[in-house]
């Protein structure tokens, strides 16, 4: 499984559940009062209301309750796991947990069939869903395949990922940043430039000597536009290359935002990473987050979400 695909987000309450399973741990609650196990998790028993809840570790033995294939995607980010065995199993303390079924045959799902856990790393810092699987299959600790792996390389240490490789493309929108582009000067000439190209002369862009005096900046500031259109300019050494495709389209900007001004004389620099992948009858659709920075600023000056469109 791919980062891009959703993630549980853990709360003040189900928090513990999630870091047990990263221990290779199935932990529920159980009540201290009357003894009755909780799932899913919460702050009160659902027998006797009582708060006297305690973590405690269960072995995950389970027979299955209910279960559904699905052979269209739920979502586009699902598409490599077709179909999918989305299923309803009952632990042996009774409490029923909302699953997927792995490395088990269509034709061999059965309801009450026993069942036994599988602790799925799906990501390499270890987050993990809890799965289940037949009792005659290994179950345990399934590690984290990164799809990246063993894909060929170019002459720049670029890993070269198919466009038909879903699973490679999804692990590309990783949520972290390339190491910063080359810098260049955005200086006054080069504003009045831009001023003359685009018929934008307003004072705060060209005209030093007011915006000393009424400016707040107390300096004159560059286009917006003008900050954007100098991405072309900026050299990003993305860690890789998408092959295999027809055409590759620029679709456009999801979102355009100018956060902070670049002063008339700043140097800027820019990074870029991953933030979506989709997939549409139009072809494969990733979406690179470009962020173009003041150097020395945290606050970007330009964030533009750049859509390629591959066919």
């Amino acid at each position: 499984m791919s980062t891009l695909k959703p993630m549980p987000l853990a709360t003040k309450i189900s928090k513990p559940y999630w870091q047990a399973l990263e221990q290779n741990q199935l932990k529920i609650q159980q009540c201290n009062d009357c003894d009755s196990w909780v799932f899913y998790p919460r702050n009160h028993c659902t027998a006797c209301f009582a708060h006297e809840l305690e973590w405690k570790e269960v072995s995950g033995e389970a027979t299955l309750y209910s279960y559904t294939l699905t052979r269209i995607p739920t979502m586009p980010e699902f598409s490599d796991e077709m179909p999918q065995a989305l299923a309803v199993v009952e632990l042996k303390e009774g409490v029923r947990v909302n699953t997927t079924l792995i490395d088990i045959e269509e034709q061999d799902i059965q309801i009450g069939m026993p069942l036994k856990p599988i602790f799925d790393k799906v990501t390499a810092d270890g987050k993990t869903l809890l799965r289940f699987t037949a009792v005659n299959n290994q179950g345990g600790e399934r590690k984290f395949d990164n799809p990246l792996e063993g894909l060929p390389v170019n002459d720049k240490g670029q890993v070269q990922v198919p466009v038909s490789n879903l699973s490679a493309l999804y692990a590309l929108a990783d949520n972290k940043f390339t190491e910063w582009s080359n810098s260049i000067e955005v200086d006054q000439t080069l504003i009045n430039a831009f001023a003359d190209l685009s018929g934008d002369d307003y004072w705060l862009h060209t005209d030093p000597e007011r915006a000393k005096v009424e400016s707040p900046f107390k300096t004159t500031i560059a286009h917006g536009s003008l900050v954007q259109v100098l991405q072309s300019r900026l050299t990003i050494a993305l860690p890789f290359e998408i092959v295999g495709f027809n055409t590759m389209v620029n679709y456009g900007s999801n979102r355009l935002r100018f956060p902070a001004p670049v002063p008339a004389g700043s140097i800027i620099h820019g990074r870029s990473k991953v933030k979506d992948v989709s997939t549409s009858h139009k072809g494969v659709q990733l979406t690179l987050e470009m962020n173009i920075h003041v150097q020395g600023n945290d606050k970007p000056s330009v964030i533009n979400d750049l859509v390629i469109l591959y066919r």
